[in-house]
């Protein structure tokens, strides 16, 4: 039987949903993981995120474990122009991460599958790697599409504070505030034991770039009031990024699939990516990945981006009439669900 290599660059949830995936599906796959940071999980990109997760029927297996949850998620509240429209979550179907320790959790997996994970081995170059496949899985902005010159989807940028012993605490409850200038702000519960939120802002990108002035002035609208012990954020992008394959090179995760426009969720979609990805390769079905992705999320992104060129005429308009089709879509999306 000939040997398949596979060549991943980016040992974050995508890259490692890939690894884990490739050797179960076939042990005989030689798989190495390339992470640039000397540490997996607990680096500067580990906490890049949100950390809201929730899971679903298709991807329930990827479930954390021990560490790796902050709290658990009952209900998911989204507030336009002082609305509230609330989501009752099935019980253990969301969480709030400690992704550092969640990325950990999937790396000690695919170690334990002979996955070879490589710390310290930044990848800048197709060049740099001589395998019969390559899965992109480096973030945004990706490290292959940088320098193929490939297109770029809608970027969005986004900016969070973590706080402790905060005023807005709601233990099981995540909040989403959408605005009238194709934005959002998000508190999410993360620690209990130190009452912290993730608490944060993201807009597409041709909108401004001074977030953090804006997140400040939203927490004086609402006297939100705690100690900030950790600041991020940086690019994302706001759905499918294509091509999702080039040559023997596919996008997983913020480098392929993205995040979804109107909230800026990625990491099921970074997970389920780097699934799809790693089955079609063992499966010898790598030409069926972009399908099977547009498949899954291809609708979504639609109706994500209508929104954002809805919300973008309608801003030069008025406030409120961007509220009033928020509100519309809210009322249509939440009679499913």
């Amino acid at each position: 039987m000939i040997s398949i290599k596979v060549d991943i660059i980016g040992a974050g949830l995508s890259g490692l949903a890939s690894a884990i995936v490739l050797k179960k599906e076939n042990p005989d796959i030689q798989v190495c993981v390339h992470e640039k940071h000397e540490t997996i999980g607990f680096n500067s990109d580990g906490r890049r995120c949100g950390e809201g997760y929730s899971l679903d029927d298709e991807w329930k297996h990827w479930i954390p474990k021990g560490d790796s949850i902050f709290n658990r998620i009952d209900d998911v509240e989204t507030i336009v122009d002082e609305k509230t429209y609330t989501l009752h979550r099935k019980p253990n179907t969301a969480f709030m991460l400690n992704r550092q320790a969640f990325i950990r959790q999937l790396a000690s997996e695919a170690k334990d599958l002979d996955v070879e994970i490589k710390a310290n081995d930044e990848i800048k170059t197709p060049s740099d790697l001589q395998s019969d496949y390559i899965i992109d899985a480096s973030g945004c902005p990706s490290v292959m599409r940088r320098k193929l010159g490939l297109k770029k989807g809608i970027i969005g940028i986004t900016y969070q504070q973590t706080l402790e012993q905060c005023s807005h605490f709601f233990e099981h409850t995540m909040r989403i505030y959408l605005t009238a200038d194709s934005g959002y702000y998000w508190i999410f519960p993360r620690d209990p034991k130190k009452k912290e939120v993730n608490l944060g802002m993201g807009m597409v990108i041709r909108t401004t770039r001074n977030l953090k002035q804006k997140l400040e002035q939203f927490k004086t609208k609402y006297n939100i009031k705690g100690d900030i012990n950790y600041e991020t954020g940086g690019l994302i992008p706001a759905g499918i990024q294509k091509p999702l394959k080039y040559k023997n090179i596919l996008f997983v995760g913020d480098a392929g699939v993205g995040t979804f426009p109107l909230t800026g969720e990625g990491i099921y979609r970074a997970l389920l990516s780097g699934e799809i990805a790693g089955r079609c390769i063992a499966r010898n079905t790598v030409n069926l990945y972009p399908r099977i992705i547009n498949d899954k999320f291809l609708k979504w992104d639609i109706a994500g981006k209508t929104m954002l060129r809805v919300n973008d005429v309608t801003s030069n308009i008025s406030e409120q009439a961007v509220f009033f089709i928020w509100k519309r879509y809210l009322d249509w999306w939440y009679s499913f669900n």
